[in-house]
């Protein structure tokens, strides 16, 4: 969930709030002045051009409407520009209030994010986690562990951003991405979690039709399916004794979602490679079985989840609880494995 602008002015104008009810002015131009004094003014504002009213905005603000009324126009006396237009049955802002609007609630942006920054710093978590995972297992053990994590802490919200291409952490705003790489970010502070096998996999239909490979010698006698962001539609299979062996899939069908890969394997199109965590369950209940498992199948994804984040963000509270609860989850020995 994504805060709307109002709700992440609510903390500063709530810290604005004792200000206000002190019933302390605005004594020189906001750009000069002390943030404490220019601060509950512009929360005032705010928050009548918000609610629509001066008395709404008080009781937002838990002061009466006089004090919000006399702090406005101290602000409008400093800035020698009539900011609301007001009459009887409404309030409107001015052509100068249009701009002015717009400078506070940027002003008071940074001001809540500023606090939740320093706050952060703390023990306590607080603000917007966001979290990044490739699609199927961000479905299938983050999107869970998110929901845990928030109903665990009432000052953190969680968003989830799940893609199967690699995200920019800077770029994008990401405290915290789930990567299987063969190579993690060397600008990033990395914890490994996990190691992950693939495993190759056929529905017992598809076997008893098509009979059971024993070598990778035999794979182009089958359909076997191909994964669009692996390496030009090849397996890289290694056999027990070390040799490589590259097969060109044969499938017609070709995916980009390793979930329609499973539903491909379980209704019998073929061969799958498939992340031993989406394969275990499928094995377990008949509905997959596994094929030349002497041969360790290899791609450009590596066999090692890694937990990965920038350096700023060590210290911050909600990124060390959501370590703590992945640490507690995967290791030693992942949920797949148990």
């Amino acid at each position: 969930m994504v805060h709307s602008r109002a709700q992440k002015l609510r903390q500063s104008s709530s810290d604005a709030a004792h200000a206000i009810r002190q019933g302390r002015g605005v004594s020189g131009p906001p750009a000069a002045a002390p943030a404490a004094q220019w601060l509950p003014a512009w929360a005032a504002i705010v928050r009548t051009v918000e609610h629509g009213s001066m008395a709404a905005a008080a009781r937002e603000l838990d002061c009466t409407r006089a004090l919000v009324s006399k702090q406005i126009a101290e602000l409008e006396a400093i800035l020698g520009a009539r900011l609301l237009e007001r009459s009887t049955r409404r309030l409107s802002l001015t052509p100068a209030g249009e701009q002015f609007h717009h400078h506070a609630l940027a002003a008071l942006d940074a001001v809540a994010a500023t606090q939740i920054a320093v706050r952060n710093q703390g023990e306590t978590p607080l603000g917007v986690l966001r979290v990044s995972a490739t699609i199927s297992f961000g479905r299938v053990y983050i999107a869970p562990l998110l929901g845990r994590l928030a109903d665990a802490h009432p000052g953190l919200t969680c968003e989830l951003i799940l893609s199967d291409q690699l995200v920019d952490l800077e770029a994008e705003d990401i405290d915290l991405a789930l990567r299987m790489t063969r190579m993690p970010p060397q600008d990033a502070v990395v914890r490994r979690l996990a190691t992950l096998e693939r495993l190759i996999c056929a529905s017992p239909a598809y076997l008893q039709m098509h009979g059971t490979p024993q070598h990778a010698g035999e794979l182009p006698h089958h359909q076997t399916l191909s994964y669009l962001l692996t390496d030009d539609h090849r397996w890289h299979l290694i056999d027990p004794q070390g040799e490589e062996h590259i097969h060109t899939a044969t499938s017609r069908l070709r995916m980009n979602s390793t979930d329609a890969m499973v539903d491909a394997a379980v209704a019998g199109r073929g061969l799958a490679i498939l992340p031993e965590y989406l394969a275990q369950p499928l094995l377990r209940d008949g509905r997959l079985v596994q094929v030349l498992s002497d041969h360790e199948p290899s791609t450009r994804f590596g066999r090692h989840l890694y937990a990965c984040y920038t350096p700023s963000r060590v210290r911050i509270a909600k990124v060390r609880v959501m370590l703590q609860a992945l640490e507690e989850m995967f290791l030693p020995v992942p949920p797949w494995g148990a």
